[in-house]
């Protein structure tokens, strides 16, 4: 039963299973790629865009940034809602597996990539980003205050979290986490940095993976009309918090955000079924972390070398720029990290992405090229099957 698969019961954890591989959800992957393209592209507007000297008499620079405003609700929400889902299957794993497949691994990964960030973001320090500048400032990041990479930090964090935590009921887990989000996001709680963003998004990592079943269901039963109604309530309620200010009252934040989730999921499942469309997208959403690492220190440079000309830029020059810029600037920030990944991983570098393997374990044969485990891609919770059932029998069979 449902409950079963979600280790809501003793007897999941006195015994791990045989299990049987179930096809992953594509609007998930969908939703990853989305929001992975938005993520750099609000870092490409707030970064880069917005920084440049305009010499327009028309608002364009505000209105790209007016539309990535109305999308902070979304954008982290329902990245880390997928992620809770896809990491039902490892939270069921002995604490050991947890402990190097998960919590080490993000952790790791965050150490070495703000090493690589640390270097480069230090050819520019005028960039508008967190970056170390002295010993104080390295510590601080690699402990209490993660840089941009703090999505890495928070799996890492949250994995633990969750461990703990899978036995306890539903309500008693998510009800704090819930009451955190909503302080944090009010500013009643100390959040130097990105630490409020580990805050108010424990809520919806835990959320996706204890509901689960609720979130399919909801992707199931989602049609055209209900996403025209969310998406234009979306909207309205953004409207309406931006003119009254009150983004910031107790509540508010995590209240637009289910939203936003929904709409979200709504969205993805609809993209889904534009063919070419949808499945640029899923294969996307399948290689957010180089995407995720790579991007900024890339940003960074592009910024160093376009600031100057951009804003020197003759009116014709930049009401083109003012227009396609940001578009521009993420697909080509996109096309390249992956192409760099590539690379890497031709030459061996799949400890950049990725925890290496112990010595002792088993080293791949030739031609062998793993793909990264991203960290969304934890992959769906199994089906599982009884030892000694029918399903079982069937399963040992086909392997």
């Amino acid at each position: 039963m449902v409950p079963q698969q979600y280790g809501w019961h003793d007897s999941v954890a006195r015994e791990f299973p045989t299990v049987a591989p179930k096809a992953r959800a594509g609007w998930a992957d969908v939703a990853k790629g989305c929001c992975i393209l938005l993520v750099v592209l609000w870092h490409v507007i707030m970064k880069h865009y917005l920084q440049i000297d305009w010499q327009l008499s028309l608002p364009l620079p505000g209105l790209w940034g007016f539309l990535g405003d109305q999308l902070l609700p979304l954008r982290m929400p329902v990245f880390f809602t997928i992620s809770g889902m896809f990491a039902a299957s490892a939270v069921l794993r002995p604490w050991r597996v947890v402990a190097r497949s998960r919590i080490a691994k993000f952790s790791y990964l965050y150490a070495l990539w703000f090493a690589v960030h640390t270097v480069v973001l230090a050819l520019v320090p005028r960039f508008d980003t967190l970056a170390a500048h002295s010993v104080r400032d390295v510590v601080e990041q690699l402990t209490i205050t993660p840089t941009n990479l703090w999505y890495l930090v928070a799996l890492a964090g949250y994995f633990v979290v969750a461990k703990l935590t899978w036995r306890l009921p539903v309500a008693a887990v998510l009800g704090p986490a819930l009451l955190l989000s909503a302080v944090a996001s009010a500013g009643l709680l100390a959040a130097p940095g990105n630490r409020g963003q580990l805050y108010q998004n424990l809520f919806f990592f835990l959320a996706g993976l204890r509901l689960k079943p609720f979130v399919e269901r909801w992707a199931r039963m989602v049609n055209t009309r209900m996403l025209w109604i969310g998406g234009s309530g979306y909207l309205a309620v953004m409207l309406v918090l931006g003119h009254l200010g009150v983004q910031r009252w107790f509540g508010v934040w995590p209240a637009v955000s289910v939203l936003a989730v929904l709409v979200g999921i709504a969205a993805a499942v609809h993209l889904e079924r534009l063919r070419r469309i949808g499945g640029l997208l899923a294969r996307l959403g399948r290689t957010t972390l180089p995407i995720y690492v790579l991007h900024m220190p890339l940003l960074a440079l592009l910024h160093a070398v376009l600031l100057g000309p951009f804003s020197r830029a003759g009116t014709l020059v930049q009401l083109v720029l003012a227009v396609l810029l940001p578009v521009a600037l993420t697909a080509l920030l996109v096309v390249v990290c992956l192409t760099l990944h590539g690379w890497v991983q031709a030459v061996g570098g799949h400890w950049m992405f990725d925890l290496p393997e112990r010595k002792s374990a088993a080293r791949p044969g030739p031609g062998w090229h793993a793909a990264p485990e991203l960290p969304l891609q934890e992959g769906p919770p199994p089906h599982v099957v009884r030892p000694g059932s029918r399903a079982a029998s069937r399963h040992h069979q086909r392997t």
